[in-house]
Order: C-alpha cells, then sequence, then structure tokens
C-alpha cells in the first residue's frame, strides 16, 4: 500500500536503513518521524449492536512505524495484523475440548462381557469348589488338655496353639471310627475261653467308644447262655431281657418298640442284658441268637456280642457264623496267652480260618503287678504273626471296680487305647461282604 507524500516524509533508503540498521550500532531516534493518520486507525471489535468500541482515553496505541526489532511487524493497514488465530496443531491450553460422541450401538449385553446366569462352560468353576476347608480359613478344635487348654481358656480363644502330635493322633483315630458301615450292620464277636479276663469289660468300654465317637445305633448283646455279667456295667433302665425281647419279636416293627427293651449308657451304648432269673431253665440256643441278631440288625448299625466262656455252648455256632469281626481278649499270663492261642487253633481247625486271620487279640492287664515277669512284647510279636492286630490295654483303677463303666473317669491312657482297639475294629466297615 502506498503511503502519502508529505513533506516531512523520509527517503525510502533512510526509512530503510533507520528500520534495519547493520549490527552492533544503536538505531537512530525515530521520534522525528512522522506518524501517518492512518496509524492512530486501530482495528477495534464490534460492539453488541454492531458500531465500533470507541476509541479508550489513555489507551496505548503503538504507531505502526515503531515496532520492535525483536518482534514481528504488524501491518497497520491490514486489520487482522493484531488479532491471534491459534494453529490447528496447536490447540489453546486449558481449553476443554469436548470427546466426539461415539456410534450408538443397539442395548444388549456387550459381545466380550461375562454373562451372569448363562450356561456354564466345560472347565468353568462349579459350586463343588466351595469347600468348607478353603472358605473356613482360621476353624480349629480347641485344645482339650494340658497347657494348650490353659493358654486359650486365659486368653478367651485368641491364642490358639497347635494341636500337640498326640493330638493329632487321637483326631486321625476318630476319624476311621467314624466311617460308615458298607453293608448297613456289623457284627463283632468277643469271645475267651477263661473267664474273668476282662471279657465282658472289653464288650462294654469297646461299645461305649464306639458309640461316644459315631452317630448311628451301637448295641451290645449278652449271649451267656448261662447269668451274664453284661448289665452290671451300667445303669439298668429297664428289667427286659433277650428272652422277653423273643417272645414279643412279632409286635416289634419300629426302633421305639426295641428301646423299651434296652438300656443306655452315657456313651449312648445300649445294652440287651441276658436272663437273670436262675429260675429259667430254657437256653439261650443258636436258633434264639440267630432270630436276635437278624432283629436288631434293622435298627442297629453295629452289633456287639458278649459271648460265653468256652466254645462249645449252644449259641456259639450261630455267633461265629454270622459274626464279621472276633475279638479274642487274653490277659497277660502265660496260661491266659496260651488259652487264646488255643482259641486261634480251634477256629482254624473248625472252618472259621477267615476269621482268625482277621481276628484282634487284646491283651487286658487286670491287675495292678509292679513289675511282671511276663514278656509283654514277646506276647504281641506272637499274635501279630496270626492274627490282624493286637491291642495293649493297662490296668485301670476304674475298670478294677468291676462296676458301671464310665469313660470319663478312664485314665488318659487307656481311654485312648479303647480309641486304638475301636479304629482298628473299624477298619473293617468298609467292607461289604465277610472274608
Amino acid at each position: 500500500m502506498k503511503r502519502k507524500a508529505s513533506s516531512g516524509a523520509l527517503d525510502p533508503d533512510r526509512e530503510r536503513a533507520l528500520r534495519f540498521p547493520p549490527p552492533n550500532r544503536p538505531p537512530d531516534d525515530l521520534s522525528a518521524a512522522p506518524t501517518s493518520p492512518q496509524s492512530d486507525q486501530r482495528p477495534r471489535p464490534p460492539s453488541g449492536n454492531g458500531t465500533p468500541f470507541p476509541p479508550q482515553p489513555h489507551a496505548f496505541t503503538p504507531a505502526a512505524s515503531e515496532p520492535e526489532a525483536s518482534a514481528w511487524p504488524p501491518v497497520a493497514s491490514d486489520p487482522e495484523a493484531h488479532a491471534w488465530t491459534p494453529t490447528p496443531s496447536e490447540p489453546e491450553p486449558h481449553a476443554w475440548t469436548p470427546a466426539e460422541p461415539s456410534p450408538r450401538t443397539p442395548a444388549g449385553p456387550a459381545q466380550d462381557a461375562p454373562v451372569w446366569g448363562g450356561p456354564p462352560e466345560p472347565d468353568e468353576t462349579t459350586s463343588e469348589s466351595l469347600r468348607p476347608d478353603r472358605l473356613l480359613r482360621n476353624r480349629r478344635r480347641p485344645p482339650t488338655g494340658g497347657w494348650r487348654r490353659l493358654v486359650y481358656t486365659i486368653s478367651g480363644g485368641l491364642i490358639h496353639p497347635r494341636p500337640s502330635k498326640q493330638e493329632r493322633h487321637r483326631q486321625e483315630l476318630i476319624e476311621r471310627i467314624r466311617r460308615p458301615v458298607a453293608k448297613g450292620h456289623y457284627r463283632v464277636a468277643v469271645m475267651s475261653l477263661k473267664g474273668g479276663v476282662g471279657k465282658t469289660t472289653t464288650t462294654i468300654a469297646l461299645g461305649s467308644t464306639l458309640a461316644a465317637q459315631r452317630g448311628d445305633r451301637v448295641i451290645a448283646v449278652d449271649a451267656n447262655p448261662d447269668r451274664g455279667t453284661l448289665s452290671d456295667k451300667l445303669r439298668l433302665e429297664s428289667p427286659s431281657t433277650v428272652r422277653h425281647l423273643l417272645n414279643d419279636r412279632a409286635g416289634i416293627k419300629r426302633y421305639a418298640d426295641v428301646r423299651s427293651y434296652t438300656s443306655q449308657a452315657p456313651s449312648r451304648l445300649e445294652v440287651l442284658a441276658s436272663d437273670r432269673d436262675p429260675a429259667i431253665s430254657e437256653a439261650f440256643d443258636a436258633e434264639d441268637y440267630a432270630a436276635v441278631a437278624e432283629l436288631l440288625d434293622q435298627f442297629y448299625s453295629i452289633a456287639i456280642t458278649d459271648c460265653g466262656t468256652g466254645m462249645l455252648h449252644s449259641a456259639m455256632s450261630a455267633i461265629l457264623t454270622m459274626a464279621d469281626q472276633i475279638v479274642l481278649v487274653s490277659p497277660v499270663t502265660v496260661d491266659g496267652a496260651r488259652s487264646a492261642s488255643a482259641t486261634l487253633d480251634w477256629l482254624q481247625a473248625h472252618g472259621h480260618r477267615p476269621l482268625a486271620a482277621e481276628a484282634v487279640v487284646v491283651l487286658s492287664a487286670v491287675k495292678k503287678t509292679r513289675k511282671s515277669s511276663v514278656d509283654v512284647e514277646e506276647l504281641k510279636q506272637h499274635f501279630a504273626k496270626r492274627c490282624r492286630a493286637v491291642v495293649g490295654v493297662p490296668f485301670d483303677p476304674h475298670l478294677e471296680e468291676g462296676y458301671e463303666v464310665d469313660l470319663d473317669l478312664l485314665r488318659p491312657a487307656t481311654r485312648d487305647t479303647y480309641l486304638e482297639l475301636a479304629s482298628v475294629i473299624a477298619d473293617g466297615f468298609s467292607k461289604r461282604d465277610r472274608t
């Protein structure tokens, strides 16, 4: 754009020299240079009604002919010279730019999102994975005794010592005792050739241990053809005997009918007593025992028979024929051990070799002796070669009384021994057929 000619206008070469001085030379004073009348006409933004804003007094308006050397020179006649226009590649800082809306999709579940309640995949987790041993992390039984029980009680359960090795072994025995009976009923015969060796005591203690640890019904039957003493080991609740049950068996249809003929110990063991009247001359024979055993099998999972002394009485043939397990009781004496070994010989010779091979021998210390000359380990090794297991029951003052047997009154060692015996017997519960 051409400037108007005036008397005070500078020569173009002079004006160029003043605008762009050579290096290291201060520019000359340009104050004398006249300014164009149009230099005061800055572009003003329009007001709300379309008219320009009035010029502001005292506003500083740089002359078009006096730009700084380092600033970019705006053209005075260009109305957009002083307006700043951001480039597309450099958006204004702190400016908010809304995100472009995504295209709308039809309503419905996402393609990759899991659909709850849909059909599970073949390898997907099922309800079987919610096992209590995984969900209940800190669930442990409280200690049963000793200093662990004391610490647990004083701390209010906050300090829970780990169980001892003995306690863990005891829990393993209990788990073995609680295994189910595969065929629904299991018959155990407790026998001995001599009297006074702890046969009846073993019957009541073994039955009480099984009944206390299991949830099903356990009964002990006195099958002694003479006057038995099984009913002396607990407090009688019913005067009825095995003979009364035989005479009334036609009317027995449910468990409550049988329960009226039995007495129950604190351990939940039920006992069916034998005849105690000396005037009764009718003996308890093999046919009677078979009828009683078949009746009790309908209501009890485990039946323990307290056999009479000897092997040749009338009921013994049916007892051995129907038994799943025999327990042979022997005292820790020379003559008692020889009698027990002779019993195994008799069983093998009379067609009961499987019973003899699976027998459990109980070495019962019925008398308290300071020092016995009998080698107990030699006895255990002898019977271990002839039968399935050997268990030694230590002497206990509570059993020596010859009266009611209460497991809570036994010494811990004696109680643990009967747990061992019961677990050995329970190892046969999984068998469906008699071997």
